[in-house]
């Protein structure tokens, strides 16, 4: 599944007129020509034929079975299905359709801009369509001082299929809704001059479990566990209360699955509404545990804007 969004960014892109000058590679449909797929209905994996071992020289792309429904517009949320090949002997290596969730990809600028061919195809493509997608395998790199040897990677053939095709609304610039006293014990957050939260610790205590404080309670749409959303945040230790990591500091929102984070932001967030201000309390074991990662160490506070879902 990861194959569409190599390289694909985490912020809201650049301006169209940096877009439109994209250049997009050829789709070196002919290497695909041999693939064939049927439809085996909502919730099952499409049954797959191609020539094998399928030679893929390049990357390659083609809409193999068009859709009946409506066509991808640019800036659209889309919800993919996949399944992976061994392009040798035409093995499936797994698939994603039994998984209701899919993977969620937006077609904007920023996309269009790291993945212009892939871009390129699915915007037009219809709603149901299958796209086959070829990439080259890569030959193994002998290891040096500098980094580890790597063994060689086999060409691979990823058919997907567009389940959904959903305008994405805007994301908020900042937190908006009802401002709500927390109890308490908890650690405090005030805005700096520039607007942005700081976080102390004071004399709270040590989280024994996980807190999801709203510090201001957004009208939107609530957060499923499978949903992608834009945030912006800043994350400290709760002892010492050290800064780690704040997408404040970048300058710009982060955008990601909320399937894919620390237990403590998937369980805490979940749930919490669209134009939220949410503090969340962590425990270590629903953090990095006792080893940390970088900076990040034992249990953690971190204030979260909730934007937007893409």
């Amino acid at each position: 599944m990861s194959a569409c969004s190599q390289g694909s960014s985490d912020t809201s892109g650049p301006d169209a007129s940096a877009s439109a000058s994209v250049s997009i590679p050829p789709s070196n449909a002919e290497a695909l020509a041999s693939v064939k797929v049927e439809d085996q209905g909502k919730g099952k994996a499409p049954k797959v034929t191609f020539d094998h071992p399928l030679e893929v020289k390049a990357e390659s792309i083609k809409v193999v079975t068009q859709g009946k429904g409506e066509p991808v517009k640019a800036g659209q949320a889309v919800i993919l299905q996949a399944i992976g090949f061994n392009t040798a002997d035409g093995v499936s290596n797994g698939n994603s359709f039994s998984d209701p969730a899919g993977q969620s990809l937006v077609f904007d600028d920023a996309f269009k801009n790291t993945n212009p061919l892939v871009y390129s195809t699915f915007v037009g493509a219809k709603v149901g369509s299958f796209v086959a997608y070829a990439f080259p395998g890569t030959p193994a790199v002998e290891g040096s001082t500098a980094a580890p040897a790597q063994p060689a990677q086999p060409a691979t053939l990823t058919v997907f299929q567009i389940e959904s095709a959903t305008d994405v609304a805007k994301p908020l610039t900042k937190p908006e809704g009802k401002t709500v006293t927390p109890p308490a014990g908890l650690p405090t957050v005030k805005d700096n001059d520039k607007g942005i939260p700081q976080i102390t610790i004071g004399d709270a205590k040590a989280p024994t479990e996980l807190v999801a404080q709203n510090l201001i309670t957004g009208t939107g749409p609530a957060l499923k566990a499978t949903d992608t959303i834009v945030a912006n945040y800043v994350g400290v230790n709760f002892v010492g209360g050290e800064v780690f990591d704040s997408s404040f500091d970048r300058g710009t929102p982060a955008t990601f699955p909320l399937s894919n984070v620390i237990k403590g932001w998937t369980q805490g967030l979940t749930g919490k509404t669209v134009g939220s201000r949410v503090l969340l309390v962590i425990p270590k074991a629903l953090a990095y545990g006792d080893g940390g990662q970088g900076k990040a160490k034992g249990d953690l506070v971190f204030v979260v804007d909730i934007l937007g879902i893409q």
